[in-house]
């Protein structure tokens, strides 16, 4: 098949390309050339920005016709109106990379089946909604076929672990040191992580595959982890003592620090745990990599390239234990003195 993959070069689209060139598809992608990742051999790299629309959309048009067309970087409702204008009637298939945060939170049920509302706590989750609409909406009037996938949380070689104020890797050194990490709520919601080699399988399988018209499809992990069990796995992978977990209200830490806070107030706060039916159904999808093997991989691969920051370069968790520990003092003081 001939297939173009916008983006191409982040990491599940990394993935995607090498799995797609070892099967001997012809691939062309079509990003800024800013990745450090390397493109492998006898693929074709068009450089531009998706979101220059007319540069695109003629860019496009110069392009030709392909079988499938894949958009790892679609983000922007523009995005999606602009995609739909350079690709009406000319590709076979379009693969859309989505996210499980287009749907409410909590849940009306779980685990999140393919048909939840619709919902989006933040501009990113708000924006896949557009993003979906308007491509299902091109779907229905046969512009082309949409195939959605809905990844959770991915990892792999080239990221840190997430925990509870993002992606920054002092987290790991604070583990190895013994430092305390603070944790959202009580710890006891549920979480899910799957390595991108799993979640980029299940684009190639997509690839041409008719079943999928019209549908979309969860692509998380299986191991429904509370966010407590999650860092202990993630100290047991480091050979690092058991953590001390130090739990503050996710209400207080959005009241306090509410920008580092505002992964855990708008997403992980909540239960995110998902039905993979339909994607082992259609895809074959089978999650192969447990988490503590996974997180072995990142580490070695951030080890290797001097990428873990000191935890001194993030002084703020320990304001933050520090200023918790000393209201805690101080609330059993007034409980007691009553």
């Amino acid at each position: 098949m001939k297939i173009l993959i916008i983006g191409g070069t982040g990491l599940i689209s990394t993935a995607t390309t090498h799995i797609l060139v070892e099967s001997g598809e012809k691939v062309t992608l079509y990003n800024r050339g800013q990745s450090e990742y390397p493109t492998p051999p006898g693929v074709k790299v068009v450089h531009g920005d998706r979101t220059h629309y007319s540069t695109f959309e003629a860019q496009m048009a110069e392009l030709g016709t392909f079988d499938v067309v894949i958009d790892m970087v679609a983000y922007q409702p523009e995005d999606g109106e602009s995609i739909v204008r350079a690709l009406r009637g000319r590709i076979g298939q379009l693969i859309f990379c989505s996210t499980v945060d287009v749907y409410r939170k909590p849940a009306s049920c779980y685990p999140y089946t393919e048909a939840e509302e619709y919902g989006g706590l933040n501009e990113y989750a708000r924006n896949k909604v557009i993003l979906e609409k308007t491509l299902l909406a091109a779907h229905a009037r046969r512009d082309f076929p949409v195939t959605i996938i809905r990844p959770a949380y991915t990892y792999g070689e080239g990221r840190g672990p997430l925990h509870t104020f993002g992606g920054r890797t002092t987290y790991l050194d604070r583990l190895r040191q013994g430092k305390p990490i603070v944790v959202h709520g009580d710890g006891n919601s549920l979480w899910v992580a799957c390595h991108r080699d799993d979640v980029a399988r299940t684009f190639v399988a997509a690839a041409g595959n008719s079943a999928t018209f019209g549908k979309s499809y969860h692509v998380t992990g299986e191991e429904w982890m509370t966010w407590n069990v999650y860092h202990q796995k993630v100290a047991e992978a480091l050979h690092a003592p058991a953590p001390r977990l130090v739990h503050i209200p996710t209400d207080l830490l959005g009241k306090v620090i509410p920008q580092q806070a505002q992964l855990a107030v708008t997403n992980i706060q909540f239960n995110n745990i998902f039905d993979n039916r339909a994607a082992r159904t259609d895809l074959g999808f089978q999650y192969t990599l447990p988490w503590i093997e996974g997180v072995r991989r990142m580490v070695s691969w951030l080890d290797a390239r001097q990428r873990i920051e000191p935890w001194q370069a993030e002084p703020l968790e320990d304001r933050l234990i520090a200023a918790w520990e000393r209201y805690g003092e101080r609330m059993a003081e007034e409980m007691f003195q009553q």
